[in-house]
């Protein structure tokens, strides 16, 4: 249940804001004025009682503009018939926060609240065609530029609303296609590490049946590793039945790597786009991840190129460093959209930070696109 609100809170939130309340103490300022120094005023005690209270009534215009628009337009009525005093231009005012703050049909009562009255003190003091025009201009044209800004207020707010929502939903189809990508790349690098891990429980017990009767503990020792491993590969493969999804069963395939970039390339050949690669440095043996995931580099890069970017020609660049790997494919397409690229490209950013590389997507040299990457090929001590 929630605390009563204290007496100082209820006041604070009746509280008019500040710039009202400035502009409302202008015009009482006014009216006082006119009370002590214009020949014109007929009564300064009864012009001051009526005319004050409703000027600084405006405060609370934009809260109660029916209400406020009602008690200015009584004391006009009452103390300035003739139209000369500060609480004419009070209705020039109240006209435009009625427009401002109400939505038809409430703003046509309000305009009709100030200028029936109007009218009818002119009538009394003898209506002619003119005084018709100036209640118009005077009153109907302050209403119109409020209910213009209301409804461009009201379109921008929507505008803003619009964007913040579209920003979300695809902040959200980004975390979710992040979270799709590292399932993926948990997925492959299960395939590698159990593959590793097989290894591992193959060669200890290779090594240790090849151990003679004297090397008892030795084989002891061994034959603990063994176990060890396979029950790790048993886990593992727990793991995977938490990674796939439904109906999936695990790939009898090897996970490719640059092994296989030449049968890659030939296959973008043959889809219609020329490839070109490049070999820079001297090979040397890659981690299996780092491999998986140079492969990936140069495929996502050419499947752009093949499908979205209309390219003519691309090209593959591979360097090959002592602690590190470059890849970059280009191609002479239509160049990145300004966007950060779709779910494919957020693989790559995924895939590249697992092993504390840097991924960069952007526009050729000349025309296209540009897909570059680090892979660091040993370990960080």
């Amino acid at each position: 249940m929630a605390a009563p609100l204290s007496s100082r809170t209820r006041l604070a939130a009746l509280a008019p804001p500040l710039v009202d309340t400035l502009l409302a103490g202008v015009f009482v300022a006014g009216t006082l004025a006119e009370a002590l120094a214009s020949d014109t005023v007929r009564s300064p005690l009864t012009h001051g009682l009526l005319a004050v209270p409703a000027m600084a009534a405006l405060a609370w215009r934009r809260r109660y503009p029916l209400s406020v628009a009602a008690v200015v337009m009584g004391s006009n009525v009452l103390i300035n018939p003739e139209g000369e005093f500060t609480t004419l231009l009070a209705l020039v005012l109240v006209s435009f926060t009625l427009g401002a703050e109400l939505d038809p049909p409430s703003s046509w009562f309000g305009l009709s609240l100030v200028v029936v009255p109007f009218l009818a003190v002119l009538v009394a003091e003898g209506l002619s065609p003119s005084d018709v025009t100036a209640a118009l201009v005077f009153l109907g044209g302050p209403w119109a530029v409020g209910g213009f800004v209301r409804q461009w207020t009201a379109r921008a707010a929507e505008a803003v609303d619009r964007a913040d929502r579209l920003e979300s939903e695809r902040e959200a189809q980004a975390a979710a296609a992040a979270a799709e990508e590292r399932v993926r790349i948990a997925r492959e690098l299960h395939d590698i590490v159990s593959h590793s891990i097989s290894v591992v429980a193959i060669q200890t017990q290779a090594v240790r049946r090849r151990l003679g009767p004297e090397y008892a503990r030795e084989a002891q020792d061994l034959a603990a590793v063994e176990t060890t491993a396979r029950q790790a590969l048993a886990e593992m493969r727990r793991l995977f039945g938490v990674l796939r999804s439904k109906g999936e069963s695990p790939s009898l395939a090897p996970q490719p790597g640059l092994g296989e970039l030449d049968r890659l390339l030939e296959q973008v050949r043959a889809a219609g786009l020329p490839v070109e690669l490049r070999v820079a440095g001297e090979r040397i043996e890659l981690p299996p991840g780092v491999d998986l995931a140079a492969y990936r580099i140069v495929q996502e890069g050419l499947t752009n190129a093949l499908r979205h970017a209309s390219a003519q020609h691309a090209s593959v660049s591979l360097r090959y460093l002592p602690t590190m790997l470059e890849v970059a494919v280009e191609d002479d397409g239509r160049g990145p959209s300004g966007c950060e690229g779709g779910h494919g490209l957020v693989g790559i950013r995924e895939r590249v930070a697992l092993y504390d590389g840097t991924v960069d997507f952007g526009p050729a040299p000349g025309a296209g696109s540009r897909l570059a990457a680090t892979l660091p090929v040993r370990e960080r001590p």
